[in-house]
């Protein structure tokens, strides 16, 4: 092993074909994605199937409740398009309910958190508007193996086992459906969740008997948002208070209205050319364009003579990306409701400008830039401790590759088809341990409003109907004008760090798929998290041990605060391609386990 370059060695082969291609983070939604192609499906009818199917398999990574944007290009549009997943903050979630409950941070567990979920919604308008097959046909894989049983992967054992405490004493109702007999089920074990089965069978009924396919999805969307789905969740934010990560049971202030009064929604990306490319990611009201920003202060450099695994390429990405997560603290907020200066950020000009910051030696500042009359103030919450680790609370959405630990995470899939469609989405929230199941529903609901800031007069600050900053993240890219290339991770405020890590190593030291994902990682601590309770490590540079050891030993030279991690401990990132001739690529993360490609 010590004779094979770390950049370019993988643990797979790279897949092709020119069927089509399905990578997901989890091998049973990828075979489940594939079987719908099988079966004459397009991307979109198998990236639903994957996605529902994923709620099942990893559902200490996203639930039916949580969040989803959706980034895509059908064949033969003028332009992609971003479906929007995310739901807003509740009319009755306000920064003056919180701190009459005497709380500066939103709980990153429980119920107060809960935003409207958007993920059922955003999958449901892909499947109108692109797709050709039914409800049923997507959620048939989900039902299955929620009835039937899947085989329960080692990571959601361990999940399991780090709530068991907090599900026995407090959050009963999931005790009834993740202590099976009393007790953490075992890794490799068949584990079923029938109530959720129900659910989703329900819809399906009403979906069938609506008639026709836009008809059937019609009565889905109705059932979840205004029917018997929102009927159960508002009795269920009526009535219970729930203990969380604040040290006391707080209620929810979701109600059904707020679900009926709430649909996804169709938008264009944020785009930057960036040579032969263009890539594109959701608004500002995610943390996508923080990509985009550090590939407009990286294309200043020549980082095509660099070594992807050497401290110049590192250093050079570090220090970029701290100056872009910067401006997401600083700027980032919803669109409909904030003034957020994308054009400047992404601009010549300002990246110019801020490229100059990036010297030889690490910055140990956080350094937003100035934009007159936008933006607001930051706040490290910097700890010589890092980020407060989850363990018995489930709080937060720390990356699975911090010391190979997994906690509350996220999944990704990405699917293109023959016919030239192409999808990438990032669903998460709702996970096991973020707020308990709901017993009539088989789920719990998801907390992406730990994401917004209390304080007033910053662009991420709570307001009802305001969406929180999510850190979902999925890529498209075009090359040469024409869908190219679809990837993403999950990993919190790491997604924007590992996802132009892997385009830089793909364009400008040409390897494939999976030499880019396999290819030593590593992430930044600098900036403040996005999950409770939002603190920051200044500085802090974590990499994984198959990093060359000239270059851990340079980058300290520089000033980096270095934390060597375990080899394969950075992202689960996936990915497809699509050359203009037909030929499809896909690769997938050996790290966790879990992930897998599949095409012919």
């Amino acid at each position: 092993m010590s004779n094979i370059n770390p950049g370019r060695f993988t643990t797979r082969p790279e897949i092709q074909g020119t069927f089509g291609v399905v990578s997901t983070t989890h091998w049973i939604a990828t075979a489940v994605g594939m079987s719908i192609l099988e079966r004459g499906g397009n991307a979109f009818d198998a990236g639903c199937a994957a996605a529902f199917a994923l709620q099942v398999v990893e559902p200490h990574l996203n639930g039916p409740a949580g969040d989803a944007p959706l980034i895509l290009h059908a064949a033969g549009a003028p332009e992609a398009e971003v479906i929007c997943g995310q739901g807003p903050a509740p009319a009755g979630l306000t920064a003056a309910h919180c701190r009459d409950l005497g709380l500066d941070l939103i709980p990153g567990t429980g119920m107060l958190a809960a935003c409207v979920p958007g993920t059922f919604d955003a999958l449901m308008l892909m499947l109108l508007r692109h797709g050709s097959m039914g409800v049923s046909d997507v959620l048939a894989p989900a039902i299955g193996y929620a009835r039937h049983g899947q085989p329960i992967v080692e990571r959601t054992a361990a999940t399991i086992r780090t709530v068991e405490g907090l599900f026995r004493d407090h959050w009963t109702t999931s005790a009834d459906v993740y202590l099976p007999n009393g007790a953490v089920p075992e890794p490799g074990t068949l584990f079923r969740n029938p109530a959720l089965a129900d659910t989703y069978e329900r819809i399906a009924r009403e979906a069938e008997a609506a008639g026709s396919r836009e008809a059937g999805i019609a009565a889905a969307r109705r059932a979840w948002s205004s029917g018997f789905v929102a009927e159960a969740i508002d009795r269920w934010c009526r009535t219970e208070d729930v203990m969380d990560v604040s040290g006391r049971a707080n209620r929810a202030v979701m109600t059904g209205d707020d679900m009926a009064g709430w649909e996804a929604t169709v938008e264009a990306p944020v785009g930057l050319d960036y040579g032969r490319y263009r890539v594109l990611k959701a608004g500002f009201w995610s943390q996508g364009p923080v990509a985009l920003q550090q590939l407009a202060l990286l294309k200043g450099f020549d980082l095509d003579r660099l070594d992807p695994t050497g401290p110049d390429f590192v250093h050079l990405v570090v220090e970029a990306s701290k100056l872009a997560f910067a401006d997401r603290e600083a700027f980032y907020g919803d669109p409909a409701h904030v003034p957020v200066p994308g054009d400047v950020l992404l601009s010549d000009s300002y990246n110019a400008e801020r490229r100059a910051l990036i010297g030889s030696r690490a910055s140990t500042e956080l350094r937003p830039g100035t934009i007159p009359g936008f933006g607001g103030p930051v706040d490290a919450r910097a700890t010589d401790e890092g980020r407060v680790a989850v363990g018995s609370s489930g709080a937060g959405e720390p990356t699975v590759g911090r010391l190979g630990t997994t906690r509350g995470d996220t999944v990704h899939f990405d699917v293109v088809d023959r016919w030239g469609n192409m999808v990438a989405a990032t669903p998460s929230g709702g996970w096991l341990q973020s707020s308990p199941v709901i017993p009539s529903l088989g789920f719990g609901l998801g907390t992406r409003a730990q994401m917004f800031w209390l304080e007033d007069g910053r662009p991420s600050s709570l307001a009802p109907g305001r969406r929180p900053r999510t850190t979902l993240s999925p890529t498209l890219a075009l090359r040469d004008g024409k869908p190219y290339l679809a990837w993403g991770t999950p990993g919190g405020d790491q997604q924007d760090q590992w996802i132009p890590q892997f385009f830089l190593r793909h364009v400008h030291a040409g390897m494939n798929l999976q030499e880019a994902i396999d290819a030593p990682a590593w992430h930044s601590e600098h900036f403040p998290s996005s999950f409770w309770p939002r603190k920051s490590r200044p500085n802090r540079l974590v990499v994984e041990s198959r990093l060359p050891a000239a270059t851990v030993e340079e980058l300290r030279r520089r000033g980096h605060a270095l934390e060597v991690g375990d080899p394969w401990s950075e992202g689960r990132l996936v990915a497809a391609s699509r050359d203009p001739d037909g030929l499809m690529r896909a690769g997938a993360n050996p790290r966790g386990m879990q992930g897998y490609a599949a095409g012919r």
